[in-house]
């Protein structure tokens, strides 16, 4: 079972060094590495290409001109040869057995469709801050799970065979593309939470979802969130009717608001340990 670790690039030259390192350390050697350069203003291409140097598993490709992360990623997934994709970004890193913990559950577990697992927060030097207790188990075949609050994050794989049945990702989107692309994935079987800190998540000022961003990531979810209800064919959501069209994300976000009560969170719990016990 092949895997292709995507890496979609845009200035972050500087840090893929640490990336680099953290795929070549990987346990499962089964695996390509595609790159996607978005027409880059710095000089991220010559410093990837030093570092990759003669490593035929590293394919590098680039982007006439700067096209965006959403259709920068779904070209990569095009790109991949792999049975399993994963994003990885370049100012990231992944732990040594990332990529086995993944291929594991897809070996043994053929309704699964995407894996993720708990990640750590790193300072802009990659040095471990915290493992973030967001991310969980959730539950499965449920049309009202829309992963919000965010629960399926890093390291999100996923199979490359069952994507293709999908509306695949929506090259519109700057923001929030990443969870277009897990509600996408969620609707064609089983998502499974693996509980190691796989992925080392870098906090710089650069970070596309980081600081500034925050606002417009909302608003950019709100619309994924929207577009999962359409597709799902949803009219109500816990008694109150699901708009016909987006208007903005404070409409959305309330239609959601009952599902942070303590009596849902029990429920949902309670769900969630039914589906493993007899799963």
């Amino acid at each position: 079972m092949r895997f292709s670790i995507l890496i979609a690039n845009y200035n972050n030259g500087k840090f893929f060094k640490n990336c680099y390192d953290s795929i070549i350390a990987q346990t499962y050697d089964d695996w390509e590495a595609v790159i996607l350069d978005d027409a880059s203003t710095d000089d991220s291409l010559e410093v990837i290409k030093k570092i990759i140097g003669n490593d035929s598993r590293f394919k590098i490709h680039e982007n006439v001109k700067n096209s965006g992360v959403g259709v920068t990623k779904s070209k990569l997934i095009e790109l991949g040869t792999g049975d399993i994709c994963g994003f990885v970004d370049p100012d990231d890193a992944i732990t040594p057995n990332a990529l086995l913990s993944s291929i594991d559950v897809f070996k043994k577990n053929r309704d699964v469709v995407l894996t993720y697992s708990q990640y750590v927060k790193c300072d802009e030097n990659l040095i471990p801050i915290e493992i973030p207790k967001l991310t969980m188990r959730v539950p499965n075949n449920d049309p009202y799970f829309f992963n919000c609050p965010v629960h399926i994050v890093h390291f999100v794989c996923f199979r490359k065979n069952i994507y293709d049945q999908t509306e695949k990702i929506n090259t519109v989107m700057r923001i929030a593309e990443d969870q277009d692309l897990y509600l996408k994935m969620y609707e064609k079987g089983k998502v499974q939470f693996i509980n190691e800190p796989n992925y080392l998540y870098r906090t710089h000022s650069g970070g596309i979802s980081q600081n500034e961003n925050r606002p417009k990531s909302r608003e950019y979810f709100a619309k994924v969130i929207f577009n999962a209800m359409k597709r799902r064919n949803l009219k109500t959501i816990n008694g109150r009717p699901v708009p016909n069209e987006y208007h903005n994300s404070a409409e959305i976000y309330s239609l959601l608001e009952y599902q942070s009560s303590i009596s849902f969170r029990i429920k949902k719990k309670l769900k969630i340990f039914a589906q493993q016990i007899f799963s």
